[in-house]
Formats: structure tokens, C-alpha cells, sequence
């Protein structure tokens, strides 16, 4: 028996080395594969920044110039000076912040509903609530805008603004319920032993030990309204009064209305400008977004 195990041991040391050198090639071949797609989903971001950092000519060129000859940081500045660029920056960020400020909140209210109380129809009202996500933006724009016509909101901010503090979205009322149902009772039922009342058991217990659920809502909310573009279309009529969002488009109906030179490479430019903000909140919110997004699959 013994000569057999020593004989055996050898073995399962090469059976041993064997599986975690095929582990290690598949995890090299999967950061591999991740690597190439990464590159790939970064080809037009990349065309873009470069772009914007072309002169118009080069933007026309066949075939086409990876790199600008000379770099063209100029055009830049000539966004800020050609349109009112600030302007729009501020009214993205005041939709943006109140927008996601109203939607968190409410959205998790009404999940801390859905998940701590007992009233007749609750579920029913929960699967209609989770049903409006298969409505899209085009069947309720024509009533929405009657409505905020008949109260003389149009060529405001308060239609992109007043809407997210009443619900705040199916999405984010989702998220809130499943993250508040992965929260044990017993911390409540603590709380109400030591005075607390059903909203400062929210305030105080549940909200911020869904820290990174209200993170990935604000990501989500924060990236949403800042790209939103067919609200803005609709409601707004000023120029002084668009988002960054509807600005773009005007870098492609300007030509023909004004000067009439070609305005590409302030296009890619402003593009640049408008999608930075995303990106770096994203990087900087990615390990609340994962844990957000893990924490709400944990209980149905």
C-alpha cells in the first residue's frame, strides 16, 4: 500500500501542475481577449479626441489621418468663443444635479415602500411600477408636453427637472427594493426599539447601508440626463437655454444658417468636452457602481 500511494503522489503533483497552468492560460487568453475588445470599443473615442484636434482639412482627407500633423488645441478655444459653450454647461449641470438629486431620493422612498411595508395591492402596484419600463419616451411625449404646455413650462428647465422628483424612475425603485430587501429586519426592528419612526429607520439605518446602491442610482441618473437629448428637444426653444446635449447638434445646423465654413472638428471637440465628465465620474464611482449592482442581486 505504501509504495502504491508514493507511486500515486507523483501523479496528482503533475495532475495538480497540469490544472493550474490550464487555469493560468485560460485567465491570460481572457485578459487577452478583454484587452483587444477594450481596444477595439476605444478605436472611436480615440478618432474622436483626435479629431477634434485636426484642422478642418485634415478631417476630409483620404485616407483618413490617425494623428493631426500639427495639433490644433486653437479649436478648443474657438468652441468656447463660436457658441455660448459655458452656458450650456451650466444648464446641463443644473438639470443634472437636481435630476439626480429628486430621482435617488424618491426612487428610494418608494422602494423603501415596496420593501418594508404591508398594504393592500403592494405587489400589484410594484409589477405595474416595473411594467412602465416597457413604455417608451415617444408614447407619453406628445400628453407630456400638452401638460407642461397648459401650465406654460415650455422653454424652461423645470420639465427636465420637476418630473424626476416624483418616482424618479422604475429602474432606481428596482434597485432601491431589492437592495432594502437584502437588509435584515432586525436592524429596523432595533431602531423602533430605541424611538425611531419609519423615516428616520430610512434616513438613519437603510440608506446608508445602501451606500452603493444611491451611488450606482447617481451614476446611472448623473449619466442619463447629462446625454439626454429628446427632452431637451422638445421643451426648449432658446438657444441660451439649451443643454450640451442639444448644443452638438447645433455645431451641425450652424454652418448653413451662419458662417457656412465647415464645423467638424468643433464637433468632435465639444463631443470630447461633453463626454469627459462621464467618464471620469464613472472611473471614479466604479467600485460603488459593481458593488451596487452585486448588493441588489443578492435577494429577490
Amino acid at each position: 500500500m505504501t509504495s502504491i500511494a508514493k507511486e500515486g503522489y507523483p501523479k496528482a503533483v503533475r495532475w495538480m501542475s497540469s490544472e493550474r497552468l490550464l487555469r493560468s492560460i485560460q485567465r491570460l487568453l481572457l485578459y487577452a481577449l478583454a484587452s483587444v475588445l477594450g481596444i477595439i470599443f476605444m478605436v472611436p473615442f480615440f478618432w474622436t479626441v483626435a479629431s477634434s484636434l485636426k484642422d478642418v482639412s485634415e478631417i476630409y482627407v483620404f485616407p483618413p489621418l490617425w494623428l493631426p500633423k500639427v495639433p490644433m488645441w486653437k479649436n478648443y478655444q474657438e468652441i468656447l468663443t463660436t457658441v455660448p459653450f459655458g452656458r450650456w454647461t451650466w444648464n446641463s449641470i443644473l438639470i443634472t444635479v437636481l435630476s439626480v438629486i429628486g430621482s435617488t431620493l424618491s426612487s428610494s422612498l418608494v422602494g423603501y415602500s415596496f420593501a418594508r411595508f404591508r398594504y393592500p395591492a403592494r405587489d400589484a402596484f410594484f409589477l405595474i411600477t416595473l411594467g412602465t419600463m416597457m413604455l417608451p419616451v415617444e408614447v407619453t411625449i406628445i400628453p407630456t408636453y400638452l401638460l407642461f404646455n397648459k401650465i406654460r413650462w415650455i422653454d424652461t428647465l423645470k420639465p427636465l427637472i420637476v418630473p424626476s422628483w416624483f418616482g424618479g424612475g422604475a429602474f432606481n425603485i428596482f434597485l432601491f427594493r431589492q437592495a432594502f430587501m437584502s437588509i435584515p429586519r432586525d436592524l429596523d426592528e432595533a431602531a423602533f426599539i430605541d424611538g425611531a419612526g419609519p423615516f428616520r429607520i430610512y434616513w438613519a439605518v437603510l440608506l446608508p447601508l445602501s451606500a452603493p446602491v444611491v451611488a450606482t442610482a447617481a451614476v446611472i441618473g448623473f449619466i442619463g440626463h447629462w446625454n439626454e437629448f429628446l427632452g431637451p428637444l422638445i421643451f426648449l426653444n432658446t438657444p441660451a437655454k439649451f443643454t450640451l446635449s442639444l448644443g452638438l447638434r447645433w455645431f451641425q445646423i450652424m454652418p448653413g444658417w451662419t458662417t457656412g465654413l465647415p464645423t467638424e472638428h468643433l464637433l468632435m471637440g465639444a463631443s470630447v468636452m461633453m463626454t469627459a465628465p462621464c467618464i471620469a465620474l464613472f472611473f471614479a464611482a466604479q467600485r460603488y457602481f459593481v458593488r451596487g449592482i452585486i448588493m441588489t442581486g443578492i435577494k429577490g
